[in-house]
């Protein structure tokens, strides 16, 4: 009888012992997927800042133009021309009659 009490006792403490193990495991689990978090956050602000106004063919810094009185982002190595929110139909509106204008301000179908 004493021999069955120290298996009943052996498995509660084996029991006790495996929550505890569960526990920091979920626990070191957790802590570990937020540290790889915040690193993929911080390399992902890292390429961010280094893409910056950086044309996406080559590479190379945008450089700021006006044209018809509007700023916008030319590659110098001729690869394209960014615009910013607002500014393509700001050029649109000065030019009605070219296809952009009648683009962005043709009549609009009703659904």
């Amino acid at each position: 009888m004493a021999d069955e009490k120290d298996r009943l006792g052996n498995k509660l403490k084996d029991k006790r012992k495996a929550e505890e193990d569960r526990f920091f495991a979920e626990r070191d689990k957790a802590l570990l997927e937020k540290l790889r978090q915040q690193n993929l956050t911080a390399d992902e602000e890292k390429v961010r800042t280094l893409a910056l106004m950086r044309c996406p063919k080559c590479g190379e810094e945008l450089a700021t133009v006006e044209l018809h009185g509007v700023s916008v982002d030319e590659c110098p190595g001729g690869h394209g021309m960014w615009l910013d929110a607002g500014e393509l139909e700001l050029l649109a509106g000065r030019e009605r009659d070219s296809w952009l204008g009648r683009f962005f301000f043709r009549p609009k179908l009703k659904p």
